[in-house]
């Protein structure tokens, strides 16, 4: 007889950091809201002290800013961070994707494979899941890299770019055109990797960063409405709508 795996149970102060973190990357606490801590325990249903837990354990993942009273505040998002994101971006994904064309095995091709096939494209309207689908797709690609510091690093931007391809996404309609152009971008970054073409890859990852939602944000954050050139489509726009 097989004995079910037992659920981890979670403590007070886990559920309270899950919950407040839900609710930050959905845009149900927008950036720059005040957060009364005893209100949300009360919300929450738990003491203070886990939630202070939890409160602590966001600010350190750069979620919350903590006042030096009881209350918090939702970081806000800004254009700096956004370039600063973009830039940094610029440069990890493509080796990622170069090295992962390099080093990919067969349980990377299987995974890769997967993920592309959960991928939808992304609205104004996508929740939490649509913007997990995504990042399981890319964190398929440079987990294939093999290079663990490269692979915690990219973990580590992916919290802060998701808000901010949220923001793009709240700004903007998207045109068909445009989330046809970002199916052919996955689809190639993919088959490069796979096909262990190590140059194309790297190129491939290149351009989608350019028109991703992510830099689309620096320009809606700063309020100018218009892409970069290293980002731009023959109408103006580099606007990512699949999320990246």
């Amino acid at each position: 007889m097989t004995v079910p795996a037992r659920r981890p149970v979670l403590t007070k102060a886990d559920y309270a950091y899950g919950e407040v973190r839900s609710r930050i990357m959905s845009g149900a606490l927008p950036h720059g809201a005040t957060l009364s801590q005893e209100a949300l325990a009360a919300e929450l249903d738990v003491s203070t002290t886990p939630l202070r837990e939890a409160m602590r354990r966001l600010a350190s993942e750069g979620l919350v800013v903590l006042d030096a009273h009881r209350d918090a505040r939702v970081t806000p998002l800004t254009a700096h961070e956004a370039q600063n994101l973009f830039e940094v971006r610029q440069q990890l994904d493509p080796l990622a994707v170069r090295l992962a064309a390099e080093r990919r095995d067969d349980t990377d091709r299987v995974r890769v494979q997967e993920a592309a096939a959960s991928l939808q494209p992304l609205d104004a309207g996508s929740g939490l899941a649509a913007l997990d689908a995504h990042r399981t797709f890319h964190v398929a690609l440079y987990r294939a890299s093999h290079n663990d510091l490269l692979i915690t690093l990219l973990d580590g931007l992916w919290d802060k770019a998701d808000r901010y391809r949220r923001a793009a996404l709240e700004a903007d309609e998207d045109p068909v055109d445009d989330r046809a152009r970002v199916r052919a971008e996955h689809q190639a970054i993919m088959t490069a990797v796979l096909a262990g073409e190590p140059d194309a890859a790297e190129e491939h990852m290149r351009r989608h960063v350019a028109n991703s939602l992510g830099h689309r944000a620096v320009h809606v954050l700063t309020g100018d409405g218009a892409a970069g050139a290293s980002g731009s489509t023959g109408s103006g726009r580099s606007t990512d709508p699949d999320g990246h």
